[in-house]
């Protein structure tokens, strides 16, 4: 595993597009801090919504470090869920422009996954997640193999499938949390 993740920071630092498993579905990332390799994953998905993708964070004290309003009960929620959970966070902070609406929000979530979390470890900022699909597509629920050939060409470098793990084959649940700790549930 450490050669293919070693391969994977390596695009990460250079600008460039992965496509790796996650705990729910595969996923196209890039350095969540790097508004140009932002724009490369809107162009490949042809998003119209240029404010919709989450990032991947190791643990809470990286997420705080990227949103500076979140309130503890987003934490408590996120350590009581038994399914992926994206948090809609207020105060976002260091990502690219291009990721934050205009509300200032950012979705992150922890994802159990043994891949993503010694990448995230080693890479140490966040990293984009967004279903591998052309938006207004299906999201690949059966792996890599319902992953259409643009996405795959359309990638820098494309994560061994087997280091997928055990994934829900479904997005994660969102909720997303005012400052003052309101909740307001987006997706189940």
């Amino acid at each position: 595993m450490e050669k293919e993740i070693l391969a994977a920071l390596e695009v990460l630092r250079a600008g460039g597009l992965i496509l790796y498993p996650t705990d729910t579905v595969w996923g196209i990332g890039c350095d969540a801090t790097n508004a140009e390799a932002v724009e490369k994953i809107y162009a490949l998905k042809q998003s119209q919504n240029k404010t919709s993708m989450i990032v991947l964070c190791r643990d809470a004290d990286m997420i705080v470090r990227y949103v500076n309003k979140a309130p503890g009960i987003a934490f408590e929620v996120m350590e009581m869920s038994e399914k992926p959970l994206t948090l809609i966070l207020e105060g976002a902070v260091g990502v690219a422009a291009n990721l934050i609406p205009e509300e200032g929000t950012l979705g992150v979530r922890v994802p159990n996954h043994d891949f993503c979390l010694q990448l995230l470890r080693k890479f140490g900022k966040p990293i984009v997640s967004t279903s591998a699909n052309i938006s207004g597509e299906p999201t690949p629920l059966k792996g890599l193999k319902d992953v259409a050939k643009e996405i795959i060409d359309g990638v820098d470098f494309v994560v061994n499938p087997r280091f997928q793990g055990k994934p829900t084959c479904q997005p994660s649940s969102i909720i997303a949390f005012g400052e003052r700790g309101e909740v307001n549930i987006i997706r189940k």
